[in-house]
C-alpha cells in the first residue's frame, strides 16, 4: 500500500464511501476499536462485520471525519495519525487526536487497531 492509496482511503472514510473503502481490507480483517470491555477495545472480525461497524459509526455520527492525516510506513505496518471529529446524537462533540495501526497482508489491511485520546466530549456549539 502506498501513501497515495492510504490518502485515498482516508478521503473515502471522510466521504463515508463504503464501496471505495472495503476493497482496501483483507477478507480476514480484524478491527480493534477504540473502546470496549477488553484491553484491545472491541474486536470486530471479518470483512462484512467490519463493514457493518463502519456504517454503524456513520449512522451514529453522520458528520464524523478523520482530518490532518499523516502516515508512516514500516514494511507491512503503517502508523496513521489524524484528528477525529464527530457529533453525537445529543449534540456533544468528539475532537481528539487518534492513531490507527495497520498491518498489511497481500497488500490489503488485515488488522486495524484504533486508538484515540480519552478527552471529555465537548458541549454543543
Amino acid at each position: 500500500m502506498t501513501e497515495a492509496e492510504l490518502n485515498d482511503l482516508f478521503d473515502a472514510f471522510n466521504r463515508h464511501d463504503i464501496d471505495v473503502i472495503m476493497p482496501y481490507f483483507h477478507d480476514d480483517i480484524v478491527f480493534d476499536t477504540v473502546s470496549g470491555p477488553e484491553a484491545y477495545g472491541t474486536r470486530i472480525v471479518g470483512k462484512e462485520a467490519v463493514k457493518a461497524q463502519f456504517e454503524a459509526t456513520w449512522g451514529a455520527m453522520p458528520d464524523v471525519q478523520w482530518l490532518n492525516g499523516k502516515h508512516y510506513f514500516a514494511q507491512e505496518r503503517i502508523v496513521s495519525e489524524s484528528t477525529f471529529i464527530a457529533t453525537q446524537a445529543d449534540g456533544r462533540r468528539h475532537h481528539a487526536d487518534s492513531v490507527d495501526l495497520f498491518t498489511l497482508s497481500d497488500g490489503k489491511i488485515i488488522r486495524k487497531q484504533a486508538f484515540r485520546k480519552n478527552r471529555p466530549l465537548l458541549d454543543p456549539a
